[in-house]
């Protein structure tokens, strides 16, 4: 017999690492690896408690009427389950009338897994499923706190330990990525002793700070302009092309004139400017440091410099560097 359930709703912000099975669970957030591990924990806890697990993937911009009956309804070897409805913020109509119902009265021997990666979508099913889910929270890691954090509590789930300040130095040097994130944290724990210092970070990773066009184009937007010159001269020696890199500094300013100025929630904000919600969020904080005057001397200088790396230019490095330093050198400082 399965283990009692959990049946009362939990806090919106519930950490991820602790998805639990139960009839209702919704992952919230478009991290991508976040939300894998959280499929991943919860098959293993279904197996370690039953033995077993089947487990289902419905596609919810792709739902089939009667879908989710099927796939819930009791197996030839009363075989538990997990049902992961994936693209719940594309749902279509099928999915939406036939997930009401069923939320209304989940079986509580299976264990639904809905994965919302953002926006308002289906408002009314997403506030049907809170009342009743262990909602956790898959969001991508925004700032450097995230990942050290992330690092921090891998290492704590294995039984080691990472200095802080080796935490640090591995999220700068590893990148953006969770899946890059968790990776290399795997690696040091499986090869590296019980507690991991500083040292040893710059031992397997020094000199391997990943440098790409949106890290480049991060520093130019928030003026600092000698950072972002650097990296971008770091990138040009890893093999980073220009025509990405202006591309990375388009669209964060883009996204910028687009949001300057908008008012309403971060997720209608992004619905309307096809963006996620925590870009919105992170591009209404950088417009603060521009006018309109800014943003549109900037966009001119990407403009410029797009038709100097396709092929206007013999020196397209050097149109990148200008866009760089105007974008850094505009705003308030």
């Amino acid at each position: 017999m399965a283990a009692t359930r959990r049946s009362t709703p939990s806090n919106p912000g519930t950490s991820w690492r602790e998805a639990a099975p139960q009839p209702l669970v919704l992952a919230t957030g478009s991290d991508e690896y976040l939300i894998q591990r959280v499929r991943e924990s919860l098959r293993d806890q279904i197996r370690e408690e039953r033995g077993t697990c089947e487990v289902t993937l419905i596609s919810a911009a792709d739902y089939a009427p009667g879908q989710l009956a099927v796939v819930t309804s009791p197996s030839l070897f009363d075989e538990p389950k997990l049902v992961c409805v994936t693209e719940l913020s594309s749902m279509n109509e099928n999915l939406l009338t036939d997930a009401l119902s069923y939320v209304k009265s989940p079986d509580p021997e299976v264990t639904v897994l809905w994965e919302h990666g953002g926006g308002n979508r289906g408002k009314k099913l997403l506030d049907a499923i809170k009342e009743k889910a262990l909602v956790v929270d898959c969001a991508p890691l925004k700032s450097d706190r995230d990942k050290s954090a992330f690092i921090l509590a891998e290492f704590k789930q294995h039984g080691k330990r990472i200095e802080p300040d080796a935490a640090r130095a591995l999220a700068a040097a590893v990148g953006t990525s969770t899946a890059e994130l968790a990776a290399a944290s795997a690696q040091l724990i499986s090869d590296g002793p019980t507690t991991i210092d500083h040292d040893l970070v710059e031992k397997y990773y020094g000199g391997r700070v990943e440098v790409t066009a949106f890290r480049v184009a991060d520093a130019a937007v928030a003026g600092n302009a000698d950072q972002a010159l650097k990296l971008w001269r770091q990138a040009v020696d890893v093999g980073v092309d220009p025509v990405p890199m202006v591309a990375a500094l388009g669209a964060k300013l883009r996204l910028i004139a687009l949001v300057a100025g908008s008012r309403g929630s971060s997720g209608g904000v992004a619905r309307d400017v096809g963006a996620a919600p925590w870009q919105v969020e992170r591009a209404q904080n950088e417009a603060r440091r521009f006018t309109p005057g800014h943003v549109i001397e900037a966009l001119k200088a990407i403009a410029h410099a797009d038709a100097q790396v396709k092929g206007e230019s013999r020196t397209p490095y050097y149109a990148v560097e200008r866009a760089i330093t105007v974008i850094a050198t505009s705003g308030r400082h």
